[in-house]
Formats: C-alpha cells, sequence, structure tokens
C-alpha cells in the first residue's frame, strides 16, 4: 500500500467521511479547509488527521505532488487552486463515488439532472424497497456514498449524482444511471456552461454491457449524450418506453397508473415519474412494486407543498426551486400567482424567468438578487422589493386575489439570508400561517 497520503481539499459533511473510512483502511490522509470551523477540527484530532487551514499560492504544489490522489469536496469551485497544481503534478482528481466504488461492489442505481434528482432518486429507492429490494440512498443528501456502504442492508444504492461529484469521477460506473434534464446552474462553481454539461454526461462515460442508461427524450440535451454502449432505456411524456398515453402512466406495453390517482401529477412531477419507475425497474423492481410506490408518494418538502390558504389564496413552498428553469415549472404548474423570487444567485442568467411573467399578477424580489429579479420582470409584471421574507410574505398576501399562489420559488440559493432552502421554505411557511392565524 502507497503511503503517500491522499490529499482531501474541503473537510465538511463528505470529506469527513472519505477521511473516516480512509483512517480505518490504513491510508494516510491529509486534508485543507480554507476556513475550518469547529466540528472540522474536532473530526481531524480524532481521526489523527493533519488538518491545514487555508494554505497560500506557493504550498499547493508541492501538496499536489507529495498526494497520491486529491478528492475535492462537492461543490469546490473549479477555479480552485487546488486544480491547477494537481493537473501541473499529473495528481489524479477522484470523487468519494470513485472510493465507494473501490471498496464496495453492490450495485448503484445514480440520477443526475438540473432539476428533479432528490425526488426520483427517493421515488426509485421507494419503488425497489416496494418490490422487497433492500435499498440504501446516498450521494448529495446528508449521507456520502462511502458512508452508506457502511450498512450491510442494502442491496442496492440509490444515488443522487450532482455535477460536483461525477465531474470529477475517474472511475464510477453506475449499474443503472438516470439523467432527468438540463439547465444552466451552479455556473459559479463550474467554470462554464460546457464544464457542468460535461460534468452531468459523464454518469455515462463508462457505459458498457453491464449497465442501463435512463434517457429524456424531451431534453434535447440529454437526448444527445446517449451513449453507443450498454442498454438504453427512454421516457418522455409523448414518446418513450415509458411514457404517458390518454392520461396513463405506461412501462412499454405496461399501465403503471392513471395520472389522476397520482397525489402529484404536474407535467414534470410525471417526468420524474417516469424517470424513477424506469431507473427502478431496471435496477430489477417489479410493475406492482413501481405502481404501489407511484400511488402512496406524496411528493417532498419545500417542492411545490402547499402550506397555507386564505381567502382563496394557497401559498405553496417551492423553497428548492434554485434555478430559472425550476421557477418557470412552478408557475406553470401553480396557476395564476403572485411569485417571491430571489437570494444569492448562482452565476445563472435570471432572464429565462420572464418566460412566466403572462402567468403573474406580480413579483416580489428578495435577497442579494433581488435587482435582478427587479430588471428580469421590468415592463412584464409589477415588481416589489422587500428587505426581508416577512416583508415579501406581507407584500405577496396584499397582492394576491382570489384564486391565486403566494408562491415562493426563489431560482437562486438560500445562503444570503438563510443557512439551507430548507430553513428559507420553514419561514415562509411559518411567516404564511402566522399572518393567517392574526386575520380577521
Amino acid at each position: 500500500m502507497s503511503r503517500a497520503p491522499l490529499l482531501l481539499v474541503g473537510f465538511a459533511v463528505t470529506n469527513r467521511a472519505v477521511a473516516a473510512q480512509l483512517v480505518e483502511r490504513g491510508h494516510a490522509v491529509v486534508a485543507v479547509d480554507d476556513s475550518p470551523d469547529d466540528q472540522a477540527c474536532r473530526c481531524a484530532a480524532e481521526l489523527g488527521v493533519d488538518l491545514l487551514e487555508a494554505p497560500g499560492p506557493g504550498r499547493w504544489p508541492a501538496l499536489a505532488t507529495q498526494a497520491q490522489a486529491m478528492v475535492p469536496t462537492p461543490g469546490l469551485p473549479e477555479s480552485h487552486p487546488c486544480f491547477g497544481a494537481a493537473a501541473a503534478a499529473g495528481t489524479p482528481v477522484i470523487s468519494e463515488f470513485d472510493l465507494a466504488q473501490r471498496w464496495d461492489d453492490r450495485p448503484t442505481l445514480a440520477v443526475t439532472g438540473t432539476n428533479g434528482k432528490t425526488t426520483t432518486t427517493l421515488l426509485a429507492a421507494a419503488m425497489l424497497e416496494a418490490s422487497g429490494m433492500a435499498t440504501g440512498t446516498a450521494g448529495n443528501t446528508e449521507t456520502p456514498l462511502v458512508e452508506a456502504i457502511r450498512d450491510d442492508r442494502p442491496t442496492v444504492f440509490a444515488v443522487e449524482a450532482s455535477s460536483f461529484r461525477l465531474g470529477h469521477s475517474r472511475c464510477y460506473r453506475p449499474a443503472v444511471g438516470a439523467w432527468l434534464n438540463f439547465a444552466p446552474d451552479h455556473l459559479d462553481v463550474h467554470a462554464s456552461l460546457s464544464t457542468y454539461r460535461a460534468a452531468k454526461a459523464a454518469l455515462w462515460r463508462r457505459a458498457d454491457e453491464h449497465t442501463t442508461s435512463v434517457v429524456n427524450l424531451d431534453d434535447p440535451v440529454v437526448a444527445a449524450h446517449v451513449p453507443e454502449q450498454g442498454r438504453v432505456v427512454t421516457f418522455g411524456l409523448a414518446e418513450g418506453d415509458f411514457r404517458v398515453v390518454d392520461g396513463a402512466l405506461w412501462a412499454w406495453s405496461e399501465r403503471l397508473a392513471d395520472a389522476a390517482e397520482l397525489r402529484r401529477s404536474q407535467p414534470h412531477e410525471l417526468s420524474n415519474h417516469l424517470a424513477a419507475a424506469a431507473a427502478a425497474m431496471a435496477a430489477g423492481a417489479h410493475l406492482e412494486g413501481v405502481r404501489s410506490a407511484l400511488l402512496a408518494w406524496t411528493g417532498l418538502p419545500h417542492r411545490l407543498a402547499p402550506v397555507a390558504e386564505h381567502r382563496g389564496v394557497r401559498f405553496i413552498d417551492d423553497s428548492k426551486a434554485t434555478t430559472p428553469h425550476a421557477v418557470c415549472a412552478a408557475v406553470r404548474s401553480a396557476g395564476r400567482a403572485v411569485l417571491i423570487a430571489g437570494g444569492r444567485n448562482k452565476g445563472l442568467d435570471l432572464g429565462p424567468m420572464a418566460d412566466v411573467a403572462d402567468r403573474l399578477r406580480s413579483v416580489v424580489a428578495i435577497g442579494e438578487a433581488a435587482d435582478e429579479v427587479q430588471r428580469a420582470f421590468a415592463g412584464l409584471c409589477p415588481v416589489i422589493i422587500a428587505g426581508s421574507m416577512a416583508e415579501a410574505v406581507d407584500a405577496a398576501a396584499t397582492a394576491a386575489r382570489n384564486g391565486d399562489a403566494v408562491l415562493l420559488s426563489p431560482g437562486c440559493a438560500s445562503f444570503d439570508w438563510y443557512g439551507s432552502y430548507a430553513e428559507r421554505g420553514d419561514h415562509f411557511a411559518s411567516l404564511a400561517r402566522e399572518m393567517i392565524g392574526s386575520s380577521p
């Protein structure tokens, strides 16, 4: 075994799990973090790992040269000096997915896409479980894959595969890989739209006769990347192996469920349902398991979740929507709405949100990107800038009319005002309920 250390750049949840596994397996580890918190320092001390804080540019060449491989934390910007140093030194950059696959040979079902990853991953897992297959969930969730494989129970893992992990994977090859859709996102991390697209496409980079690729025919970018090797299963609202016909979801010639039977049945939700069914069945789920999971599925928090209703106005929490593409889908689902949008922009053009301006009564702009939101809708519908979520909810409720929705669908990250999109959504919901409770 080589005694050269593995260099972990960033020491948050994922790389702490990586470090624990590496130390347990006898590997030397050096960790670097630009701003380590107390928890990172405690974890490093407990594991006996050297944790270096914010090394200057002159130290990176030596750190990279001395490492056998580098594992960047998910979400580390591609402009970070560690990547240039690794390239100059010829040090391979790998992901936690690579390590997990090296350590565990159980199959994985991986889901990527700009929007819908979490929903599709967890629904596919529910379908597998309903088919009698013990299933673990991991990836871009609270549990990294390297941590999930510690559990002996699962026979398969459903993995939410972000571009941050896929883009740095050198050998990861899921047994089933589903690519849902593609739209601009994470341009604060990826150097360009093309590198973001290449990171997504890495899902299928190693497709072979042992793998199944699940392809969305409704998305031209996804459809253009169909791998030449391996089995391919398609889905789409109008065509594909998994499709919607006469108001029902079909898997080849088998009827899965009527859309009217499902608790979540907007077009983008049906697309996620089809993708989950296709991926789960490719991984071994049976028809009855898929059907039962579809009928039981109620959706996830902060994804078009109704949180309150008052005087004919519905309050809907879609805080998970952090791209213009997701906002447009939410507005089309909600009907006539007052939109609350803004937050911390991820380097994206917010202009495409204006595609749904004709469905909006008005817009309430919030957060660091409030001015950008205002420019996106200028001349198309009224825009109010709010200095807090409380102001935003009050302004949106005042503007709304009977039959409207007040829709929190920000199109931006939450990290200007909140610690997470969940915290943002919970605050919106509590403010809406508080306002309703105090209304005469």
